[in-house]
């Protein structure tokens, strides 16, 4: 059953599989990296820090991958629409986080059964599907 906000999103129902799979918690949309800022100079926030491990791993929800109009066209304070800001956040993590020695996993929702509007079903194979990936990306062999 789903509630209200970020505690029933499917981020953080993910979140809560990868910190089950690795054992601890991770420290949510975490703001600690020096090098990782946005366009006016504010850290961005990562999905989960995992630091006994130098590991970030990041959800991404449908709006990652396809744009939603209706919000995407918003214009943010550094002058670009918010979808085009996402796309460079998405991109500056992506590149920044590996380039100063700390690990990235990206989850997709596409990676896991969804229903119709994007949203996860949450089966009961998400979890193997967290660890084979956090495996392969990462070579955890211990998890």
């Amino acid at each position: 059953m789903r509630g209200a906000g970020r505690a029933a999103s499917d981020e953080h129902y993910i979140i809560d599989l990868c910190d089950g799979v690795l054992g601890e918690k991770g420290q949510r949309q975490y703001k600690g990296f020096q090098f990782l800022k946005g366009d006016r100079g504010h850290r961005l926030p990562v999905d989960a820090y995992y630091p006994t491990r130098n590991l970030v791993v990041e959800y991404h929800e449908p709006q990652h991958s396809k744009g939603v109009p209706l919000w995407d066209r918003r214009m943010t304070r550094s002058g670009v629409s918010r979808g085009e800001q996402r796309k460079l956040y998405d991109k500056r993590r992506k590149d920044l986080l590996p380039l100063n020695g700390v690990k990235l996993v990206i989850l997709d929702c596409s990676m896991f059964p969804c229903d119709a509007r994007g949203r996860l079903k949450r089966e009961s194979g998400d979890e193997q599907i967290i660890r084979q990936e956090l495996r392969i990306q990462v070579c955890l062999e211990s998890i």
